[in-house]
């Protein structure tokens, strides 16, 4: 596949067509997926990864819920909160990506509090 054509959600099948959508871009962002592998790992839309993207605490993110014991609801609140800061973090990262004018620096795209992990 050619870069610019994107990738294909391994849950649903469809084209995951921007970078805000993107659960594999995200995970790189916030430092849990090693730049080595991400051209050959898995992608998903965020809401197809829906216990990844119950902590997104951003309005222009419709909030999901999680049944059962992967819930936010019925993990440590103290987890809770660095998680919702860490992905909530990550995504808006996402959104200062996309308007990124010119060509992008893939080496740019972690967050700075883990952008150390890759070097």
């Amino acid at each position: 596949m050619k870069c610019d054509e994107g990738y294909r959600c391994e849950v649903c099948g469809e084209d995951v067509t921007s970078i805000v959508e993107s659960d594999l871009y995200l995970r790189f962002v916030i430092g849990e997926l090693d730049p080595e592998t991400l051209h050959t790992s898995p992608e998903r839309h965020l809401r197809c990864n829906p216990v990844l993207a119950q902590f997104i605490d951003d309005e222009d993110f419709a909030p999901i819920a999680v049944d059962g014991g992967m819930s936010k609801s019925q993990l440590d609140e103290d987890f809770v909160t660095e998680r919702t800061r860490l992905i909530t973090a990550g995504y808006r990262r996402l959104q200062e990506i996309i308007g990124w004018d010119g060509d992008r620096d893939l080496t740019e795209y972690p967050l700075p509090e883990v952008a150390d992990r890759y070097r």
